[in-house]
């Protein structure tokens, strides 16, 4: 942890959060400096094994002489068989902090040999959920990228790094140096395919890549050219493939709703809006278990629901959340025009919509209540305070009569009730579930936020409350 300060509406306030690690490594081959990697400080051996093999100087592990990388001064010594070229070029490419390359590989000259088999839908959702599982450098406080390789088996190798480059460099070397073989494997990925990654896929032999994000126009074509499926947008049990579709299984493909892991139909939405007077800073972005606050609910939603939309007006604040974020259609109309633009903008005939400040969801209570989704329009428990509309199902017909209300003016969730079947799910049945109700908590203070990581500190570490209290 580090002491940093946030600069917020005339106030400059002090906290303490995690910051992502860049560490240099001075390259050294065969008695020349050629370049300075900016990279993740850990296994830095497959960093540059994969780098020199991508760039085409080595092919083999028997092609190093020496491969030494010394962490305290921050450089790395190789010796290899054969010269470097008199002149080295560089490229900088459109990697996270700028990548490096000296020889942007064309994948026309490396054609990817067809795959045996189509690969099913369900075995490229398998392997990017296995990726975010994996992404513990990316859940302690973003800023990382991750990737991985694999087969219908699973994860073969997977790499974490600031640049979404360095992730693919990583794999390349540790591949190399434990002589595994990457052609016809699949590549899944955090970052946007840009075309240094799909030519050192192509490189690789890798036969498809999938992302959370986008790919560029170079890189669709490069893919095409290489024979590699190209695949964007992998969430909410969707994906837009770029190239060569007829590689996917599509009959053969399930997400993971029909294996009952998450509530079919059902998108789940996070409204992030509100002012957050009370806290003085937007309390979605406080540091929470290691990440942001609103990082934890999101974590909670997407093992429940296939798609997690978040409604926002600032989306560039919430970058660091894999999914989709949606504006309210009607602006300044609070909660309401917030359920509205999840309504509209979801794909499923219902959605469960929570504020992006109840840390507390309870998975059983909320299943509960999805059971009973078809019964109303509304489904809605009862808190101590009476019903909890941040904490609800709603069906796509509601829409209509939410929009009414929003052209009379109004800005209470409640005002369309009149208009639809509402289902309320009693207190008493609530506690069945959750007896201290804590599910509609919201964290809206200071005093509020600072109870809520005190508990958290005493529940993962008793014995220092003990010793605080003995003391």
């Amino acid at each position: 942890m580090k002491s940093i300060h946030v600069y917020h509406q005339g106030r400059l306030e002090q906290e303490q959060g995690d910051t992502v690690k860049e560490f240099p490594v001075v390259l050294h081959v065969n008695g020349r400096e050629i370049a300075t990697l900016i990279a993740s400080p850990h296994d830095l051996r497959s960093l540059v094994a994969g780098f020199l093999r991508l760039q085409g100087f080595v092919t083999s592990v028997a092609d190093f002489h020496m491969l030494a990388v010394c962490e305290d001064f921050g450089t790395a010594n190789v010796r290899i068989k054969g010269e470097l070229p008199e002149r080295l070029k560089p490229v900088l490419t459109s990697g996270c902090g700028t990548g490096i390359t000296f020889n942007l590989p064309s994948a026309e000259a490396r054609t990817v040999p067809a795959a045996s088999a189509r690969v099913a839908a369900d075995t490229i959702f398998r392997l990017m959920d296995e990726l975010n599982r994996r992404s513990e450098q990316y859940r302690c406080h973003g800023g990382i990228h991750s990737a991985a390789v694999g087969d219908g088996q699973g994860i073969i190798l997977a790499a974490e790094d600031i640049g979404r480059h360095n992730t693919l460099d990583r794999i390349a070397g540790e591949a190399l140096l434990k002589n595994i073989d990457l052609a016809g494997k699949l590549l899944v990925t955090s970052g946007r395919i840009s075309t240094e990654m799909a030519a050192k896929a192509a490189l690789l032999g890798i036969t498809l890549i999938a992302s959370r994000t986008s790919p560029t126009d170079m890189a669709i074509t490069m893919c095409e050219q290489a024979g590699i499926t190209l695949i964007g947008y992998v969430r909410g049990g969707k994906f837009t493939v770029y190239s060569h579709p007829e590689a996917i299984a599509v009959e053969a493909g399930r997400h993971a709703s029909s294996t009952g892991r998450t509530i079919p139909g059902v998108t789940g939405v996070i409204l992030a809006g509100g002012k957050s007077s009370r806290m003085r800073s937007n309390k979605a972005l406080l540091p929470y278990k290691g990440g942001r606050f609103i990082e934890a609910i999101y974590r909670q939603m997407s093992e429940l629901f296939d798609e997690v939309i978040l409604v926002t007006n600032t989306p560039d604040e919430y970058a660091f959340l894999p999914c989709r974020k949606v504006p309210d259609l009607h602006p300044g109309m609070g909660a309401l025009a917030g359920l509205h633009s999840g309504l509209h903008h979801s794909d499923t005939p219902h959605i469960f919509a929570v504020a992006c400040d109840m840390p507390y969801l309870n998975s059983a209570l909320i299943k509960r209540l999805a059971a009973l989704r078809t019964k109303a329009d509304v489904i809605i428990p009862e808190g101590e305070k009476g019903l909890e509309p941040l904490h609800a199902f709603y069906g796509k017909q509601c829409r209509n009569a939410m929009e009414k209300a929003l052209q009379s003016g109004s800005r209470r969730i409640v005002s369309f009730f009149p208009e639809a079947r509402v289902s309320v799910f009693s207190r008493d049945e609530v506690t069945t579930f959750d007896p201290s109700l804590d599910s509609f908590r919201n964290i809206n203070t200071p005093a509020d936020y600072f109870e809520l990581r005190d508990g958290e500190r005493v529940k993962n570490h008793p014995e220092a409350s003990l010793a605080a209290h003995s003391g």
